[in-house]
């Protein structure tokens, strides 16, 4: 029997479950076991990578803290319980230190408490304040009655590790998906507890604004929970003061924070305040100071007056906020002006503003959607955003505006939708009536969003308070796959709803006919029966500009008359100095990296060469052969960060060297059995959304509000038809 059993129990939230296990398995300890209570898919799936160093009970969508609590317990076969929610963590090492204190412990503990550490989305192992009382309790166990103000602990379960009979014997009050009551109730219930002084355990505290909003029902449920607690506390005075404080701290530290409507907060504080009454200890007296003060509002149930006190505490610090400020410039610029005053006009719910690659033009999602919309809502009226020097570029009678126009500020003020595939300025206010539709340009293979902050060469310059504030203006985010859903889900932190519908500009992978394909290559001047291989190489943080990574002349010269390059290089890399400018080897080499779409190309090809670029998850589409050429992918992984291994799950041959990337293109290994077995694994995985319709899709759901039952259902991968190969074109 082991000493310990850590209990990991819930779903996958934002990926966190990946990190804990990764953990857990790398510091295995013989006397612990670790079950893994997997809510839904994405944690099962993440719990099974990881087996056999844990134990996987699945268990459907939906459950639970409680139920996936009681049922990991249930599978439990250790003398001591520790459970873990899957979106916190394990300092490393935690259960060994963990089990050889239970060890110690006679059988008259029921209840280990335990010390932590905090970490958000920007700060990791901040220490809590816990420790002091810890220690001070020393390591003897003792009734809580003899130690109460070890009730004023963080109300965290997993820093109370509790007797597996103990658990058995109140489960009944125990699993709640409370967490906090049965955090306190534990060493309330317990016969004797003993400490830790030692972190043990990680509270991951997620974004408020990528968790659900908080309803008023919870609001009261505080107050509630302590009243249940405080029941507990019968004829135990010592303990019974010391929870009544926590009590009231709590209440007003709560309606402090706000975010309530105003009925919400007049009744949390009627309700606290009958409480506060109601369970007053006898002879209790109120802090001096400020604090007295409100506790003595709060039992007056003097919400008038307290809100008042408020006031004149805000306008207090607004005044010292003003004096610390100084001389700084006050008052709007000219462009502010003429947006502020924009935003006080009605949203016009037929226009829908676009962008896309920072203004640079008519493309990628955002372009398959606009023309979608045009087909299925033509009322709506889309409007470009294009910088200047694009702007010639544009489609004959395309309706536009440039950054920084009067024009510009008043359609971004007044559009009910706002899609775009990276984001819109800061500036830009988020109106309660307005849609801002996020579509993104790509899979995900390399790290994206606040996965960035721990690669410093990928966080150069980057401002994640400032991302997080414009991601929360999302109310949709496009998905091509289950994989990019989840990636978005721990990078982007928020409240988004994620529509599973496929990237619009795969679309034409699945619509083009023979005659698309024969045009677009006779448009690039490949002549029918000459096989056509594309190379895309991706951006590299740690590179000032664009170092070719082949001999493009060698390479073309071994592949010889019969076969052409399309090179495209990474629109972040200035193309005027581009290395490929006065390259070219007889008709056998062509510059690309200025033609657009970027589909056409990909539909021109046999076959796509990349390194790690996003492209390989579209191209993918065309089920077409994929050769990676990886010849610093271990530079790449570490200073980039990504977020599974390409080597293990690459779509096809792989190549570390140029020699070995011409022995595959001139033999069958770039088209051979196991590429095309590589690919179909590939396409599984990564096309999942993606059939030729998720435009369509996009548009319903999100212009004419149809909901997911009336949507186009996404066909299975192998019942697509993709757009004919060029040699099936030419034919």
């Amino acid at each position: 029997m082991p000493e310990l059993s850590v209990v990991v129990h819930g779903p996958n939230t934002q990926d966190h479950l990946t990190g804990l296990l990764d953990s857990l398995v790398a510091h295995p300890f013989p006397d612990a076991e670790v079950i893994v209570a997997a809510v839904g898919d994405w944690a099962r799936e993440t719990a099974e990578r990881h087996a056999p160093g844990v134990r996987v009970l699945p268990l459907p969508d939906g459950t639970g803290d409680a139920a996936s609590r009681a049922a990991g317990a249930a599978r439990a076969t250790g003398r001591w319980l520790q459970f873990v929610r899957a979106k916190d963590g394990l300092p490393a090492g935690a259960p060994r230190t963990v089990a050889e204190r239970a060890a110690e412990l006679p059988d008259t503990v029921d209840v280990l408490l335990l010390d932590h550490v905090r970490s958000t989305w920007h700060t990791r192992g901040l220490p809590s304040p816990d420790g002091p009382l810890l220690a001070r309790a020393g390591r003897a166990g003792l009734a809580l009655d003899d130690c109460a103000s070890l009730l004023r602990l963080t109300p965290l379960l997993g820093t109370r590790v509790l007797r597996a009979g103990f658990w058995r014997a109140h489960r009944e009050l125990l699993a709640t998906d409370d967490e906090a009551f049965a955090a306190y109730a534990a060493p309330l219930l317990a016969e004797r507890v003993a400490c830790l002084p030692h972190p043990a355990y990680e509270d991951r505290r997620l974004r408020p604004a990528s968790l659900p909003p908080v309803t008023p029902g919870q609001r009261y449920a505080l107050v509630d929970r302590y009243e249940r607690l405080l029941d507990l506390t019968r004829d135990r005075p010592a303990v019974h003061a010391v929870l009544y404080d926590v009590m009231v701290r709590d209440c007003l530290r709560t309606f402090a924070r706000g975010g309530m409507p105003e009925e919400v907060a007049r009744e949390f504080f009627r309700r606290a305040s009958l409480a506060a009454l109601r369970r007053r200890p006898e002879g209790h007296r109120h802090p001096d100071g400020p604090e007295g003060v409100r506790r003595s509002l709060l039992e007056e149930g003097a919400y008038t007056r307290y809100r008042a006190l408020q006031a004149a505490n805000r306008t207090r610090r607004a005044a010292r906020s003003a004096v610390r400020a100084g001389k700084r410039r006050i008052g709007a610029r000219l462009h502010d002006h003429r947006y502020r005053r924009a935003l006080s006009r009605p949203v016009d719910p037929h226009l829908a503003v676009f962008a896309a690659y920072w203004n640079r033009g008519v493309a990628c999602n955002p372009a398959a959607i606009a023309a979608k919309l045009a087909e299925l809502a033509p009322w709506i009226r889309p409007v470009w955003v294009v910088t200047a020097r694009n702007a010639a570029l544009l489609p004959p009678g395309t309706d536009h505006v440039v950054p920084g126009t009067r024009r510009y500020w008043e359609v971004l003020a007044t559009a009910r939708y706002l899609v775009n595939n990276v984001n819109f300025p800061n500036e830009v206010v988020k109106r309660p009536d307005a849609v801002h539709l996020q579509t993104h340009h790509g899979t995900p293979l390399k790290r994206m969003g606040l996965d960035q902050m721990q690669f410093p060469a990928a966080a150069q310059g980057l401002d994640f308070r400032a991302l997080l504030e414009r991601v929360d203006k999302w109310d949709y985010s496009v998905s091509a796959n289950s994989h990019t859903t989840r990636m978005w889900e721990r990078a982007y932190p928020s409240r988004f709803v994620s529509l599973d519908h496929g990237y619009p500009r795969n679309d034409v992978y699945y619509t083009a006919g023979a005659g698309d394909v024969r045009a677009v290559r006779e448009r690039l001047g490949i002549a029918p029966g000459r096989r056509a291989i594309l190379y895309a190489p991706t951006h590299r943080d740690y590179e000032a500009g664009w170092t070719p990574r082949l001999d493009l002349a060698a390479l073309a010269d071994r592949l010889g008359e019969d076969t052409v390059l399309l090179v495209r290089g990474h629109y972040f890399y200035d193309r005027a100095a581009s290395p490929l400018t006065g390259l070219r080897r007889a008709g056998r080499i062509l510059d690309v990296s200025s033609y657009d779409p970027v589909e056409d190309l990909c539909l021109a090809a046999d076959a796509l060469v990349t390194d790690y670029s996003s492209i390989m998850f579209d191209y993918a589409n065309l089920d077409r052969p994929i050769v990676i050429h990886a010849d610093d992918w271990e530079t790449y992984r570490t200073t980039r960060g990504v977020y599974f291994d390409l080597m293990a799950e690459a779509p096809g041959a792989v190549a570390r060297t140029q020699e070995r990337l011409t022995e595959i293109l001139t033999t069958d290994a770039w088209h051979d059995e196991g590429a095309a077995k590589a690919r179909a694994a590939f396409r599984r995985r990564f096309c999942e959304y993606d059939d030729g319709r998720a435009a369509e899709r996009v548009v319903r759901r999100v212009f004419l509000g149809q909901g997911e039952e009336r949507l186009p259902s996404v066909l299975p991968v192998e019942d697509r038809t993709p757009a004919p190969t060029p040699q099936e074109a030419s034919t």
